[in-house]
């Protein structure tokens, strides 16, 4: 099996080299944009700078299916900030901080709800390996309600649940976790981030794939691993098929495990190779730095005189592809992805009026100030909550390009779903944290009861109608960016026969010294855009101008009415349960006595945006001789939380060190101590930065491929003490 090592390593320096590349012209593009503005509208709402603080999304029980003993287990089960799910033998496994059975990343897979879904996914990989009717599936579910996670290339991972309630709890938040998973290249990443995905594109583009990639999920080594796969896996699948023995369910598991073992060492090679290019390039920034601050001007001059060059060439050509290949199709785009877009962003509104004008409610008829710190840290996670955002998001799923699918090479619509759903958290945040800021700064006048009652409805008044004006600004670069995204590759393919092989021409055109930062096939494509931009600025133009689904017009500026707004969100976090919670009234904070910080900063810890606690003396039918006896969990939420009234100390998962895919906890590799200067960017399981925990132990790595085990000499990192009844919602 070593060809397998040399092809991935050739595929890996191939890729590399297009990254190196793009690297140079990605840090001109950044320092150039620093310098000339962006030009986009000023956003009217605020956003903040650490979203979720060291804290645990959901957290609850669910029956895991163990291939070794195949057996399904009742697992204990939470997802941290970082959106890894976090596996344990029980609650008081992970209330006693014994290391967790595995940490899953979810990057690139997919939720299936049905088992015959997944027997025919499963058929389909490895052809003439379906089994006949009648003879014994590959995997049997004990109740109708499965949830399994699928990956072309890892191994799978199957979940039951007793109900059908529970079933759709755990695929909203298992979904949060996979969106957030894949968008696992940070935003504000301004040159390798860039970089990564244009060389990406180019090299597929390379190899004639054209178009929107489905599998462009997570860090940046699980998309290069991906990539490798995507090349690697029908050779390995020609040369292996034959050779797998036993009946069609066997062979199946036989093609999952292997596809996950090379899965893995295609992951270690790409994470060793990439790690050592970045290390590389970053070392020669600051010498390119220099050169692009000195010659600036005559870089821009040296790229606009090759720009026009290509211009000229290609320009009868790719306007008439324009006109007639493109054009007619717009507006039927366009339309198609603002109908379920708006409505998404529609109901985001509307779950923040309504949520908002519920706590208001409660301020009348409950406790007043005293309550409002639990209420207002309730709703400061509201964007975080899958189940509440679950009505906003699956707006999403009715995303259809019917024909233009086809016409236009779009492999699937989930990368402009989940793009889209990504935009509609973002705007649920900045609104509720926009709310949050105004509405202190009211508080600081001591209003009354009713007093605040009318400042609450101002305040939502206000924020609402900067809601609008951002939801529109966003909606409408969303429309552009999506439209482009459909469009060029559809372009670039058209026009490759007859324009392609004349580009290396131009290379001549270029001045040796500014090379790195001026790429012809940058630039080509930079013109192409150019020809397709008028049209679509236009279609988006005019769908405002008739103000189809609540869009503003372009000329509509809205001037910013709360100059000392983004002066406010400078200041320290807003801690609502410190502040107002039991402060007696009058809404004046608590006493900041080195006890109470200390209260404060357990209960920071212990807040959790949503919880389900099943029984854990549940079985499920048909299960026997069940692996031992598990502690009883209380049945009651008032038990529950009685409990986590009395100080127990609980850890969140996160293992020492990277693990390899489906490898046992006696073999998980043990934590290595990696100089920062060579990691690559931050991966979707960064750790948001935060106060200081008293634990010691080291961090986990957030490189993880898929699963994680924590190795037995581990610690947990994170405290989510519970002070107090508030500390868990169990809102469902």
């Amino acid at each position: 099996m070593g060809w397998m090592g040399e092809k991935t390593g050739k595929i890996l320096t191939e890729f590399l080299q297009f990254y190196e590349d793009q690297y140079g012209v990605a840090l001109f593009n950044s320092m150039r944009h620093e310098i000339e503005g962006t030009g986009l509208p000023q956003a009217q709402l605020l956003w903040r700078k650490v979203p979720l603080d060291e804290r645990i999304i959901f957290s609850g029980n669910l029956f895991q299916y163990q291939e070794d003993s195949k057996k399904w287990r009742n697992r204990f089960s939470l997802v941290p900030h970082n959106y890894g799910l976090v596996l344990y033998d029980n609650k008081v496994a992970y209330e006693r901080q014994v290391p967790p059975r595995a940490v899953i990343n979810s990057a690139g897979y997919k939720i299936l709800t049905s088992v015959d879904q997944y027997l025919e996914l499963i058929g389909n990989s490895l052809p003439g390996t379906t089994a006949k009717s009648g003879s014994a599936p590959i995997l049997k579910c004990p109740t109708q309600f499965p949830l399994i996670l699928w990956h072309p290339y890892a191994r799978h991972y199957y979940f039951c649940m007793m109900t059908e309630a529970e079933q759709d709890k755990w695929q909203a938040v298992l979904q949060d976790c996979i969106r957030h998973c894949n968008n696992g290249i940070p935003e504000d990443s301004k040159v390798e981030g860039p970089a990564f995905t244009d060389a990406i594109r180019m090299y597929r583009q390379s190899k004639e794939l054209y178009g929107t990639w489905e599998m462009l999920c997570g860090n940046e080594v699980q998309i290069l691993s991906n990539l490798v796969m995507e090349e690697l896996g029908p050779e390995l699948k020609a040369e292996l098929s034959p050779r797998l023995k036993g009946k069609p369910q066997e062979r199946q598991r036989q093609w999952i495990q292997i596809s996950d073992a090379v899965y893995r060492m295609v992951y270690e090679q790409a994470k060793a190779r990439f790690e050592e290019v970045l290390s590389k390039v970053q070392q020669v920034q600051p010498a390119m730095q220099a050169v692009i601050r000195t010659d600036m001007d005559q870089i821009i001059t040296s790229k606009e005189h090759l720009a026009s060059k290509i211009r000229a060439f290609i320009l009868p050509k790719a306007e008439v592809c324009v006109r007639n290949h493109v054009q007619p199709y717009i507006p039927s785009i366009l339309e198609a992805l603002m109908v379920p877009t708006s409505q998404g962003f529609t109901e985001v509104r509307d779950v923040f009026f309504k949520e908002v004008t519920d706590m208001n409610l409660n301020v009348i008829n409950e406790g007043g100030i005293d309550k409002l710190g639990e209420y207002m840290e309730k709703l400061s996670r509201l964007a975080y909550h899958p189940l509440k955002m679950q009505s906003c998001y699956e707006k999403m799923e009715s995303l259809r390009l019917d024909g233009l699918q086809q016409r236009f090479d779009v492999s699937s619509t989930s990368v402009f779903k989940q793009r889209a759903q990504i935009h509609m958290r973002e705007q649920m945040d900045n609104a509720v944290y926009t709310f949050e800021t105004l509405l202190h700064q009211e508080l600081g006048k001591g209003p009354t009861k009713e007093e605040l009652c009318k400042s609450i409805q101002r305040v939502l008044e206000r924020v609402l109608k900067k809601y609008d004006y951002d939801s529109s600004s966003v909606r409408k670069r969303f429309f552009r960016e999506a439209l482009l995204q459909i469009s060029i590759p559809f372009l670039l393919k058209k026009l490759a026969p007859t324009c392609k092989s004349e580009l290396p021409r131009f290379q001549e055109l270029i001045f040796e010294d500014f090379a790195r930062f001026i790429l012809v096939e940058n630039t080509y494509e930079e013109v192409v855009l150019q020809t397709v931009m008028k049209d679509i600025l236009q279609a988006v133009k005019e769908a405002a101008v008739q103000r189809k689904h609540n869009l503003y017009r372009d000329s509509m500026v809205m001037h910013n009415s709360d100059p000392n707004l983004h002066l406010l969100a400078e200041g320290a976090p807003i801690d609502w349960g410190e502040e107002y919670s039991n402060s007696g009234g009058g809404g004046s904070p608590s006493p900041s006595t080195p006890e109470a910080a200390t209260l404060s900063e357990k209960r920071r810890r212990a807040k959790q945006v949503v919880s389900v606690v099943q029984d854990e003396e549940a079985g499920l039918p048909f299960e026997a001789s069940p692996e031992s006896p598990p502690p009883a969990s209380p049945d009651s939420v008032t038990e529950i939380r009685g409990l986590l009234a009395q100080g127990l100390r609980a850890e969140s998962p996160p293992p020492a060190g990277p693990l390899l895919n489906g490898a046992p906890a006696g073999e998980s590799p043990q934590p290595e101590a990696a100089p920062e200067a060579s990691s690559p960017p931050a991966s979707p399981l960064q750790h948001l930065p935060g106060k200081a925990v008293d634990l010691g132990p080291p961090k986990p790595s957030d490189q993880e491929t898929g699963e994680q085990v924590s190795s037995p000499s581990s610690h947990p990192a994170l405290h989510t003490t519970t002070e107090d009844s508030a500390g868990v919602q169990t809102e469902f």
